[in-house]
């Protein structure tokens, strides 16, 4: 690990691996789930959506609880509401409000984490950390995708029936499936030393003025926050380009697994292991650029967003898992290093600009709105029978336009800002 990362941060990046590790198996796990109860090809992204909802609805108070409370005990408290929100969805819960419970976990725990990390960090330090954490929790993603894959394996399946007798389990997962219920058990654990590796990690130090507690006035105050952060010229680039790369690499999560099954004719379980390959790439792209890039270099990545949308959209149209494989590790590659740049800037801005939690608040807010919009025009094509192919040429392409649009107008900004400098000097 870089010399200068502060004392205890890698209690923080092992509890934030463990919880993702978690978050990534428990959905390949409920998804699987969804197949035992017969449910809707299409429910499988709502899951994301119920996850994601309170990223945005709670957005204007999860900055300042996390400002007004000690962020590491936040993030166990946090990690045992998930545990809650998978023993609700063992005793019976609609998988959505299941879900539901254990995104209202996730929502607070970013900002802690994040805002803990932005305050135990130097700037010429925040895209080498983040290069750490991203890498940290893309290995959490793949391992969590092949784990979750594991977990609903036909192996696990036949090892879990002759272990255990179902009527052991008070759950409503029916006799028959007692290897969900031991699927779930692993997720559960998980989470449980996640909460534990909270104890590891040093608090900043850091405090803030109270802020008004009233909810009308926290709400103004989280849109002021808002707007100031879209309005400046770095964050709000980094912030627009970090929240089209998260909704894409949500709808891409889904999309991957019902390619592979419909265009490749894989099962869900290798599937899931497909789907980790874009991990792998993002963890190796973000690796990349923690070493060598920095902070004022931030912008110089945003060119490989365009490859990266066009190298999305020729990957669906791979004809085996072998040219897949690759071309989709190339995706992930590209996107780790466009991503982590991204988010170091957004961070530094963020706490220029606003407070550690706020920040934070805001990106989540904004990121997870654009998951939202995106995982309900998903599901929407799906019902309607769209094929997956389509919808990553589509999303692909989307990318490129998206990407190359903020590059240019950007350009004009710049050239602008130099105009009216020049103006000025001769004044």
């Amino acid at each position: 690990m870089r010399k200068g990362l502060p004392r205890g941060f890698g209690w923080l990046m092992t509890a934030q691996f463990l919880s993702a590790l978690a978050d990534n198996a428990l959905l390949i796990v409920t998804i699987g789930h969804l197949q035992y109860l017969n449910a809707p090809v299409w429910w499988a992204p709502l899951l994301k959506f119920a996850f994601t909802l309170s990223y945005v609805f709670l957005a204007p108070f999860i900055g300042v609880l996390a400002d007004a409370v000690c962020k590491r005990r936040l993030m166990g408290w946090m990690n045992a509401l998930k545990l809650l929100g998978v023993v609700a969805l063992m005793y019976g819960v609609h998988p959505m409000l299941a879900f539901a419970l254990v995104g209202l976990g996730a929502s607070a725990y970013a900002p802690a984490k994040y805002g803990l990390l932005t305050e135990s960090v130097s700037p010429g330090l925040l895209v080498a950390a983040n290069g750490w954490v991203e890498t940290a929790v893309v290995i959490s993603v793949l391992l969590g995708t092949v784990l979750g894959g594991v977990l609903i394996s036909p192996a696990w399946q036949q090892a879990t029936g002759v272990l255990l007798y179902s009527a052991f389990w008070p759950m409503s997962v029916a006799a028959s499936a007692p290897a969900l219920n031991a699927s779930f058990m692993v997720v559960i654990a998980m989470y449980g030393l996640s909460a534990m590796c909270n104890f590891g990690i040093v608090p900043s130090g850091a405090t803030y003025p109270v802020r008004i507690c009233r909810p009308v006035a926290m709400i103004a105050d989280f849109w002021r926050s808002n707007r100031l952060l879209w309005r400046d010229l770095s964050g709000g680039l980094s912030l627009g380009v970090t929240s089209v790369f998260w909704a894409v690499g949500a709808m891409l999560q889904f999309a991957v697994l019902l390619w592979a099954v419909q265009s490749l004719g894989l099962t869900l379980d290798k599937a899931a292991y497909l789907q980790g390959i874009v991990a792998v790439g993002v963890m190796i792209g973000a690796m990349l650029v923690a070493r060598r890039l920095r902070l004022r270099h931030a912008t110089s990545v945003m060119p490989l967003g365009i490859l990266m949308g066009a190298l999305m959209a020729f990957s669906a149209w791979a004809s085996s898992w072998e040219w897949a494989a690759p071309s989709l590790l190339a995706v992930g590659v590209l996107g780790g290093m466009m991503v982590v740049p991204m988010n170091a800037l957004l961070q530094h801005r963020g706490q220029r600009l606003l407070t550690a939690g706020q920040s934070i608040a805001v990106q989540g807010f904004n990121e997870n709105l654009s998951i939202l919009v995106v995982l309900v025009v998903y599901a929407g094509l799906i019902a309607i029978n769209v094929p997956a192919k389509a919808i990553m040429v589509i999303a692909g392409l989307g990318l490129v336009a998206f990407v190359g649009r903020s590059i240019v107008r950007r350009k004009r900004r710049a050239g602008l800002a130099r105009l009216l400098r020049h103006l000025m000097r001769r004044d």
